[in-house]
């Protein structure tokens, strides 16, 4: 019986890969020392759910909880962030990426999910309170880096007002399965079929949010034409209600996009500040560049004026390393 294990590229969690090639079996043991619950109970449970519901994700083959450990299916290195950046014609893939979300989000949501340790993970809906706690990490993490905590806490207090304003402009209610990380990296090419990776953050809610990951990808830079088409095509699957009130998921979309671009910003400055993670810091001036498209609009006139204010576009651009 020949084995090997090694280590694998990690993401963003307190998650560490390895790769156990037994008799030329693969399989990913994956461990967690810290946030347990989420990297392993919840992760696990999520992909359970998903494929009930006929989508690829990881099968849960063994664990130790107490220890911090699951050994789960192998996917491979293959992700749709690698494709893309060697495919000419990005929109065939983005094509079939779009026909998998709109299969996911037929999914009939369950708030209670059986888990791995005999009991239920509960899947919450997202609510004002799940999208400050997300928008918070841009004032909480990100300011701070070149502005002081006083003056931090002051823009997090004026702009909380205006957000607040926002936030409570959304149309669509919260009734999709949203997986809340949709994008090209989690995302596999498994065999000729797509697997979903990195679930354990999955809750019910708006069905712009996933989309909006999907095209606001800050890991692939695309075209605003390509973005418009990729939008387009949604509409053309998605059910009739979304295109009879087009200006509204098209105000969902932006507002959410806006949020996710903040929160986006505030995570790679944790990951940076606090994990010691830098190379998510070079994603943020694109970043910027999605949040400053997406708040175009009359409704984020307030928020686009307080962060004009304050942070100048040098900033924006600007490597926080440096």
């Amino acid at each position: 019986m020949k084995s090997k294990i090694f280590l694998i590229a990690g993401d963003a969690s307190f998650r560490t890969f390895y790769r156990l090639i037994l008799n030329k079996n693969s399989k990913v043991i994956v461990t967690a020392k810290k946030e347990k619950y989420k990297n392993l109970i919840a992760y696990s449970s999520i992909n359970k759910f998903l494929r009930k519901n006929k989508i690829l994700s990881p099968q849960l083959y063994t664990h130790n909880f107490p220890k911090g450990v699951i050994v789960i299916e192998d996917f491979g290195d293959s992700s749709f962030y690698k494709i893309l950046l060697k495919t000419k014609n990005k929109l065939i893939i983005y094509k079939k990426l779009v026909d998998l979300l709109i299969k996911i989000q037929k999914i009939k949501p369950k708030l209670k999910i059986k888990n791995i340790s005999g009991g239920f993970h509960v899947v919450d809906k997202y609510s004002n309170r799940y999208l400050f706690k997300e928008s918070n990490l841009f004032f909480d993490w990100y300011l701070p880096l070149f502005l002081s905590k006083k003056k931090a806490y002051n823009i997090k207090i004026k702009s909380k007002k205006v957000l607040t304003k926002i936030y409570n402009k959304l149309n669509f209610s919260n009734s999709c399965f949203v997986h809340r990380d949709y994008h090209s990296e989690n995302l596999m090419m498994v065999g000729k079929k797509i697997g979903v990776i990195d679930s354990q953050d999955a809750l019910i809610g708006n069905p712009t949010y996933d989309l909006v990951s999907l095209i606001d990808d800050v890991r692939v830079k695309t075209s605003t034409k390509l973005k418009k088409r990729i939008y387009g095509y949604y509409l053309t699957k998605a059910p009739k209600i979304y295109r009879i009130s087009s200006n509204k998921f098209l105000e969902d979309f932006n507002i959410l996009s806006v949020q996710r671009s903040l929160k986006i910003i505030g995570i790679f400055s944790r990951l940076f500040k606090r994990d010691k993670k830098n190379r998510y810091l070079n994603f943020i001036p694109y970043t910027w560049k999605l949040l400053e498209m997406r708040m175009s609009g009359e409704i984020f006139l307030e928020l686009k004026k307080i962060l004009d204010h304050n942070i100048p576009k040098k900033i924006r651009k600007r490597n926080m390393k440096k």
